[in-house]
């Protein structure tokens, strides 16, 4: 059991210890989601396969709880709508199948966040090319770059790993942290510094 353990969890601890992209990428994204999520906006997310039930993992957090409870969030993860995913693949098409969703219930200023372990799949590609042409923000976490998804995107968290099952752990812990600063920042909000005005 040792000897196929060990080289999977060298992978995991191999590719989480890669470079200091996940802790910076997750702490900025939980604190603009904050933000956004506090004003009222929405988060949409989207993946295939594992990287879909990792999209609706994310989505579960944040319309529940992660870690304590606050109010209920925004966030939907678009493979669940399976009505409107079946109904648009057998009228449009398989590239569709987000795409539309995205122009259906996103706003601008909204973040579409997109999960794919290649950065390659052609419905999450023009998902993102769709969320940018109706002003939402568009974050992808994918493996290595450079891929098509990361290039779309206007952030993007691309893990260093080969293995597909490596660059999905590293994916749930990336959602997992985003989750933490998120609270963290809804539970501390940053106040605007105070203007002092010397009076004459």
């Amino acid at each position: 059991m040792t000897d196929v353990l060990d080289p999977h969890v060298r992978d995991l601890v191999a590719a989480l210890l890669a470079d200091d992209a996940l802790p910076r990428v997750t702490a900025r994204w939980g604190q603009q989601l904050a933000k956004l999520l506090t004003a009222g906006g929405r988060v949409l997310v989207a993946g295939n396969g594992g990287s879909a039930a990792q999209a609706q993992h994310f989505t579960a957090e944040l319309v529940g709880r992660y870690d304590g409870d606050r109010r209920p969030f925004s966030a939907l993860a678009l493979h669940a709508e399976t009505s409107s995913m079946t109904a648009i693949l057998n009228d449009y098409g398989g590239n569709e199948v987000y795409a539309r969703q995205v122009e259906a219930h996103g706003r601008p200023g909204d973040v579409c966040l997109l999960m794919s372990t290649s950065g390659r799949s052609p419905n999450l590609v023009a998902a993102a090319a769709r969320a940018r042409a109706a002003g939402l923000t568009v974050w992808a976490m994918t493996g290595p770059p450079p891929n098509p998804l990361a290039q779309l995107s206007d952030d993007r968290l691309c893990v260093q790993a080969q293995r597909t099952c490596t660059v999905q752990e590293v994916h749930l812990v990336a959602t997992h942290l985003i989750c933490e600063a998120l609270d963290a920042a809804v539970a501390h909000p940053q106040t605007p510094p105070t203007l002092e005005v010397a009076v004459q």
